[in-house]
């Protein structure tokens, strides 16, 4: 992996999106990061570059990803709000195949629930009480998936339990078919993808990470 590799973040003032962004400038990648209200960048390093703007507008996602080489995805809503996560990432990925983008790294809940998942009961439980409270968004998870397994891009989707602020533990339980830990630290998830931009481990797979 190139050292000059630009990364380009969807979500970048939501709970991931910055941590992603200081660890990849940490690794020395160029990173820039798609925000709708930058103020909200308290701190933001100066060698990122911000672009104001919706992920709805798909001129938008052009600009943002122009001359990228992986595009990582973070975007989050309120679990009340119409969901946009399928349209988003559809729009992404016509956009990285005109660029000719071939790595695409999204994260999801760990509720999602995956053909071959082994879920123990606890895990299945919560699922299902998430595709009865937020029926709208489950779906627009599921056909998000849909949509990445679809594709022939390298596509990768972490699937989180609860995310806590915190620094980073130096432990990160991985699994392909069930979540093994309830919480992980953003810092953490951080450090995982950007691992992920570089060795590939789950290129077209939907690891569960958790402390």
């Amino acid at each position: 992996m190139e050292k000059s590799f630009k990364i380009a973040i969807l979500g970048g003032t939501g709970k991931v999106g910055r941590y992603i962004a200081k660890k990849a400038l940490e690794r020395g990648f160029q990173v820039r990061m798609l925000v709708r209200n930058p103020d909200k960048l308290e701190g933001s390093d100066s060698r990122i570059e911000i672009i104001k703007g919706d992920a709805q507008n798909i001129d938008t996602i052009r600009f943002l990803l122009k001359d990228c080489n992986i595009v990582i995805n973070t975007l989050g809503q309120p679990v009340k709000d119409l969901p946009l996560y399928s349209s988003v990432t559809n729009n992404v990925l016509l956009i990285m195949n005109d660029f000719g983008i071939r790595r695409y790294i999204g994260v999801t809940g760990a509720s999602l629930n995956i053909r071959g998942d082994n879920k123990k009961l606890l895990n299945k439980i919560g699922a299902k009480i998430f595709e009865i409270l937020f029926p709208k968004m489950m779906n627009d998870k599921k056909k998000e998936l849909n949509i990445l397994i679809n594709s022939d891009i390298e596509w990768t989707l972490v699937r989180l339990p609860f995310v806590i602020e915190g620094s980073g533990t130096g432990h990160i339980k991985e699994h392909l078919t069930d979540m093994a830990g309830t919480s992980i630290t953003n810092t953490d998830i951080a450090k995982f993808i950007i691992n992920e931009v570089s060795n590939k481990k789950y290129v077209r797979k939907t690891p569960f990470i958790s402390n």
